[in-house]
Protein backbone atom coordinates (compact mmCIF):
# COMPACT_ATOMS: atom_id res chain seq x y z
CA UNK A 1 0.00 0.00 0.00
CA UNK A 2 1.44 3.35 -0.99
CA UNK A 3 1.51 6.46 1.14
CA UNK A 4 -1.00 8.98 -0.26
CA UNK A 5 -0.73 11.90 2.14
CA UNK A 6 -2.47 12.64 5.38
CA UNK A 7 -5.78 13.85 3.95
CA UNK A 8 -7.90 14.56 0.89
CA UNK A 9 -10.17 17.55 0.39
CA UNK A 10 -13.69 18.14 -0.87
CA UNK A 11 -13.81 19.92 -4.23
CA UNK A 12 -15.67 22.90 -2.73
CA UNK A 13 -14.04 23.24 0.66
CA UNK A 14 -15.55 25.30 3.49
CA UNK A 15 -12.81 27.67 4.67
CA UNK A 16 -13.14 29.88 7.73
CA UNK A 17 -12.61 33.63 7.50
CA UNK A 18 -9.67 33.58 9.92
CA UNK A 19 -7.66 31.11 7.83
CA UNK A 20 -4.84 32.99 6.17
CA UNK A 21 -3.32 31.56 2.97
CA UNK A 22 -5.67 28.57 2.52
CA UNK A 23 -3.49 27.02 -0.19
CA UNK A 24 -0.54 26.86 2.20
CA UNK A 25 -2.72 25.44 4.98
CA UNK A 26 -4.01 22.72 2.62
CA UNK A 27 -0.45 21.84 1.58
CA UNK A 28 0.66 21.59 5.20
CA UNK A 29 -2.32 19.41 6.11
CA UNK A 30 -1.67 17.09 3.17
CA UNK A 31 2.01 16.71 4.03
CA UNK A 32 1.67 16.43 7.81
CA UNK A 33 3.34 19.71 8.72
CA UNK A 34 2.46 21.10 12.14
CA UNK A 35 0.09 24.03 12.65
CA UNK A 36 -1.11 25.42 15.95
CA UNK A 37 -4.53 26.96 15.37
CA UNK A 38 -6.09 24.92 12.57
CA UNK A 39 -9.14 22.71 13.02
CA UNK A 40 -10.57 20.48 10.32
CA UNK A 41 -14.08 19.18 9.72
CA UNK A 42 -13.87 15.59 8.54
CA UNK A 43 -16.21 12.76 7.73
CA UNK A 44 -16.78 10.54 10.74
CA UNK A 45 -14.85 7.30 11.02
CA UNK A 46 -17.91 5.75 12.69
CA UNK A 47 -20.08 4.13 9.96
CA UNK A 48 -23.32 5.75 11.18
CA UNK A 49 -21.65 9.02 12.23
CA UNK A 50 -21.97 12.35 10.48
CA UNK A 51 -18.96 14.67 10.76
CA UNK A 52 -16.23 15.41 13.30
CA UNK A 53 -14.17 18.43 14.30
CA UNK A 54 -10.50 17.60 14.88
CA UNK A 55 -7.40 19.59 15.63
CA UNK A 56 -4.95 19.26 12.76
CA UNK A 57 -2.42 17.53 15.05
CA UNK A 58 -4.56 14.37 14.88
CA UNK A 59 -3.80 14.12 11.17
CA UNK A 60 -0.08 13.73 11.87
CA UNK A 61 -0.59 10.18 13.18
CA UNK A 62 0.80 7.39 11.02
CA UNK A 63 -2.70 5.92 10.61
CA UNK A 64 -3.68 8.85 8.40
CA UNK A 65 -0.76 8.24 6.01
CA UNK A 66 -2.37 4.98 4.94
CA UNK A 67 -6.00 6.02 5.55
CA UNK A 68 -6.27 9.72 4.60
CA UNK A 69 -9.01 11.75 6.27
CA UNK A 70 -11.61 13.35 3.99
CA UNK A 71 -11.85 17.04 4.88
CA UNK A 72 -14.97 19.14 4.28
CA UNK A 73 -13.81 22.31 6.02
CA UNK A 74 -10.88 24.18 7.57
CA UNK A 75 -11.20 26.65 10.44
CA UNK A 76 -8.84 28.87 12.40
CA UNK A 77 -10.39 28.09 15.80
CA UNK A 78 -12.73 25.60 17.40
CA UNK A 79 -15.48 28.22 17.62
CA UNK A 80 -15.13 28.98 13.93
CA UNK A 81 -15.30 25.24 13.18
CA UNK A 82 -18.57 25.06 15.15
CA UNK A 83 -19.92 27.98 13.12
CA UNK A 84 -19.01 26.19 9.88
CA UNK A 85 -20.72 23.00 11.09
CA UNK A 86 -23.87 24.99 11.94
CA UNK A 87 -23.78 26.49 8.44
CA UNK A 88 -23.45 22.97 6.96
CA UNK A 89 -26.45 21.74 8.96
CA UNK A 90 -28.52 24.78 7.94
CA UNK A 91 -27.72 24.19 4.26
CA UNK A 92 -28.59 20.50 4.60
CA UNK A 93 -31.88 21.45 6.24
CA UNK A 94 -32.72 23.91 3.44
CA UNK A 95 -32.07 21.23 0.82
CA UNK A 96 -34.45 18.80 2.53
CA UNK A 97 -31.80 16.51 4.02
CA UNK A 98 -32.49 17.31 7.68
CA UNK A 99 -30.26 15.24 9.94
CA UNK A 100 -28.12 13.85 7.12
CA UNK A 101 -25.37 16.43 6.77
CA UNK A 102 -22.87 13.82 5.58
CA UNK A 103 -25.17 12.78 2.74
CA UNK A 104 -25.75 16.42 1.86
CA UNK A 105 -22.03 17.17 1.78
CA UNK A 106 -21.29 14.12 -0.35
CA UNK A 107 -23.97 15.13 -2.87
CA UNK A 108 -23.37 18.90 -2.82
CA UNK A 109 -19.60 19.10 -2.58
CA UNK A 110 -18.56 15.90 -4.24
CA UNK A 111 -16.97 12.91 -2.53
CA UNK A 112 -13.61 12.78 -4.37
Amino acid sequence: MSIRGFCTFAKNLYIGESVKRPAMVKWKLKHGAGQLFIYVITSSEIPDGQIEIKHCAFLKQKYYQRHPAFIYGIAGSYKEALDIVLKMFAEADESGMTGDVRGYLNSALGDN
